[in-house]
Parts: C-alpha cells; structure tokens; sequence
C-alpha cells in the first residue's frame, strides 16, 4: 500500500501562512510527521501560488529534505514548477501527480516523466473532459495505460486516479467509481490506482465516516494508493484492519504492531 501525505499544501491555511513567513520550521515539522505516521511519499503543492509558485516549489523541497528521506511527489498544474521540484528532490523514486489525456497536459508533463525517471498519477480526463459515466472512466484509463506503457513507462510506476465525484450530486457516484477500479485493476495487471478520498463526501455531515467507509469499499476492489493525511488515525486504523482482513497483512503482524503501538486503544 503506497500513502501519498497531502499535507503539505499551500490551499491548506497553516501551510500557506508558513510559506508567506518562511516558517521553515513549520514545513519540516508537517514532513516529519507524515513520515512517523507511515507515509511512503510526501505531496507537495504550492499551485495557490501562482506568481511565484517555481521559487516556493524550490523552498518547499529543500526543507522537506533536510528532515525527511522519504521520495516526494512533485504537485502542480504547472510544468515549470514540476521540473523546478523534479531537480530539487533527489530522494528516491520520485512521483509526479498528475498527467491527463488531454494534449496539452499530456504534452507538457510526460516529457518530464521520461527525464526523471518518476512514477506518474494519471487522470481519467481527456480532450473531452471530465468523465461523464463509468464507460469512460474505463476508456481514459484503457487509453492513458496503453499509450503511457507505449512510450516505454513501466506500468508498476503508473497510478490512475479514476476521479471521484460526490455521492450528494448523484446516488450511483461511488459504486460506479468501485466498479471502476475493479475494472482497471484487472484489465491491465501491474498498474495500480489511487485517489483523494475527501470528494466523495463533499456538501454532506460526517465527512469522516464516509471517507473511511469509503477508502474500505475501494480497497476490497483493488485499489493500492491513497492521498491521504497518515496521521490521521482513524484511517490509519481503518487502513491497516482492512490490509489484514484482505489478505495484505502477513501473519497480522501489521495489525498486532499497530495494536502493541496503541493505536487501536
């Protein structure tokens, strides 16, 4: 199970506040607990940034690194800021979230990939746009794997994002993002498929519960990555139970460790 830590995002009040006083401290400090909490990859993203998004991207990763070896996945919507991040981060294999299918996204960021050697979260998006049912979720996904493995990337570093959308908008919302999953997963084995959790409660009470609930239901059908916050511990609990109860938990020693650790008290 690859845990992609969201924190560290210049849309999130404390972070912004940090960069605008270049509170170092604070970012090393956010890095550092999403390692402790068992992240694998540490976001970053400072696309709230626009004017100077390239020298905060720099900044960001520089602090992140003096406190953390964990690999960084590199976040924007601009190509400039993902290479300045890409030649800043130099832990691991590093990631990039995310590429398209649409061709100017497309264009723009898998050069990238190939340069630096990175896994890459694809969005099920085209020239399209957004999917509209789950026939084309699948057929994004179908042409996004084909065409990345076609350009030579190791379909172990592909991610497809299949995109969630809010259950409050319309009822089949989750059960056809499940499907899809499953459907991914098995037609092209060896890829894998995360996602944020957080859309699939939007406008709704609870929003934990369902999160939770949610990233449940998407693991039974397959799915291996989340962007997520790790110290958060009620979905480290649900996280790690569900590991065990789906087979992913040799012998429950993850299960029994985090137990002997005190999480589950």
């Amino acid at each position: 199970m690859l845990i992609i830590g969201e924190l560290i995002n210049t849309s999130r009040k404390l972070i912004r506040e940090a960069v605008e006083k270049k509170d170092g401290e604070y970012i090393k400090q956010v890095a550092k607990a999403q390692e402790e909490a068992g992240a694998t990859y540490i976001d970053v993203n400072c696309g709230t940034c626009i004017e100077t998004e390239v020298e905060t991207m720099e900044w960001l990763v520089d602090n992140i690194l003096q406190v953390t070896s964990l690999p960084l996945c590199i976040d924007s919507p601009n190509p400039l800021a993902l290479q300045a991040g890409l030649k800043k981060a130099a832990n691991g294999k590093l990631m990039i979230n995310s590429i398209t299918f649409e061709t100017p996204r497309w264009n723009a960021v898998l050069p990238l990939v190939k340069e630096f050697n990175t896994k890459i979260i694809a969005l099920c998006i085209d020239d399209g746009g957004m999917p509209k049912t789950n026939e084309d979720r699948i057929r994004i996904a179908d042409s996004i794997i084909t065409k990345l493995t076609g350009e030579g990337i190791n379909i172990d570093d592909i991610y497809i994002d299949p995109l969630i959308k809010p259950v409050s908008a319309g009822q089949k919302n989750g059960i056809e993002v499940l499907q899809a999953i499953q459907n991914i997963m098995e037609g092209h084995p060896g890829v894998h498929t995360t996602c944020g959790l957080s859309n699939i409660s939007y406008s709704l009470p609870a929003r934990k519960v369902l999160n939770t609930l949610f990233m449940v239901q998407t693991m039974a059908r397959g799915m291996d990555s989340y962007i997520m916050d790790p110290t958060n511990k009620e979905m480290r609990r649900a996280l790690i139970a569900s590991q065990t109860l789906l087979g992913q938990d040799r012998f429950s020693r993850k299960f029994i460790k985090a137990f002997r650790e005190g999480l589950y008290d």
